[in-house]
């Protein structure tokens, strides 16, 4: 009887296959621009684009869309994100680069109003509901460090850390499973008195009740506490300082229940062999890609990663890459 009453549902149509440029200036600001009242999602602010058009390559059509809407070429791009998204009458497919140098000045030239954002002070209240994991993936860094085991020396620790920090380290998962909690939560404190002041997210990997009592900057889900968890644990403080949720994520189901939870970004791998998971398989960079193009959150590539592995990670349609070693010495080995 189900699949009598299921067989005749119309299927849903493929996606429209849009391309969208995050166009950022030397202070950091985004260009967006307004939609047109009479269209889809009209009189929200968005990131400049348009559909491809036939035989198009996703790098013709941001050329093509940024002449026809802002009169500029872009000269420096490279992916940011790869999102889709189904409304109750659509579905998109957004293929979204970030846009670093162009010529031109931009304008509208179809007439939309423009605004430059830093992307901390965009409210995603005012953008498509596609348009939100773009928000974050450009308020996410493009790396992310996560700290190894402390050991007995919580001060030589701390002074690694210090020093991770002062090579350009942008945010920090503290991972430090061999603690109890009370030594734990000492441990946090001490790190955020190093990271806060330059504005560095620490996450806390641990279960989500000690980082609310510790007002962490976030947490960072393990496969088991992902398993356990059924709503976002944190609010997502979208104005003033922001809360992240993180989600280690080994398949696409846990990558759809890290996104159906509300987490903000996931790690996914291992993408190759590691030192520290001796026999567990690597997906590679391939498997990678499918993974990432299908979720719907900014997803880091980890395992066996480095900083040199960047611009692999983002071709793959990663965020970046998250790294214990490749992040935490000086000279970046995995």
């Amino acid at each position: 009887m189900e699949s009598t009453r299921t067989s005749h549902l119309a299927p849903r149509a493929l996606p429209i296959h849009v391309t969208a440029a995050a166009l950022v200036d030397a202070a950091g600001r985004v260009l967006v621009t307004r939609r047109p009242a009479h269209k889809h999602q009209g009189g929200l602010w968005e990131f400049p684009g348009g559909k491809l058009e036939a035989d198009e390559t996703v790098e013709a059509a941001l050329a093509r869309e940024l002449h026809e809407e802002l009169g500029v070429t872009p000269r420096a791009c490279r992916p940011l994100i790869r999102i889709r998204h189904d409304y109750p009458d659509r579905s998109v497919l957004l293929e979204v680069w970030r846009v670093g140098a162009w010529d031109g000045e931009p304008h509208g030239r179809e007439g939309q109003p423009l605004d430059w954002r830093l992307p901390e002070a965009m409210d995603p209240a005012e953008f498509p509901a596609a348009d939100v994991p773009i928000i974050t993936a450009l308020r996410l860094p493009d790396a992310c460090l996560v700290t190894p085991e402390p050991g007995a020396d919580h001060d030589a620790f701390l002074a690694r850390l210090e020093a991770a920090l002062a090579r350009g380290v942008r945010l920090v998962q503290l991972r430090a499973r061999t603690l109890d909690q009370a030594a734990l939560a000492a441990l946090y404190r001490r790190a955020h008195a190093l990271t806060a002041p330059r504005g560095v997210p620490l996450l806390l990997n641990a279960a989500p009740e000690l980082a609310r009592a510790l007002d962490a900057d976030g947490v960072h889900l393990s496969g088991a506490e992902l398993a356990r968890t059924d709503a976002r644990p944190l609010p997502p403080g979208w104005r003033g300082r922001a809360r992240w949720v993180g989600a280690s994520c080994h398949d696409a189901a846990q990558l759809a229940r890290a996104a159906a939870i509300g987490a903000d970004f996931a790690l996914l791998g291992p993408v190759q062999p590691t030192a520290s998971h001796p026999g567990q398989p690597a997906l590679g960079w391939d498997a990678f890609a499918r993974l990432a193009g299908a979720a719907r959150i900014p997803i880091y590539g980890i395992g066996g990663l480095s900083a040199a592995d960047r611009d692999t990670a983002w071709a793959h349609g990663a965020q970046g890459i998250a790294a214990i070693r490749g992040l935490w010495e000086a000279d970046g080995a995995s």
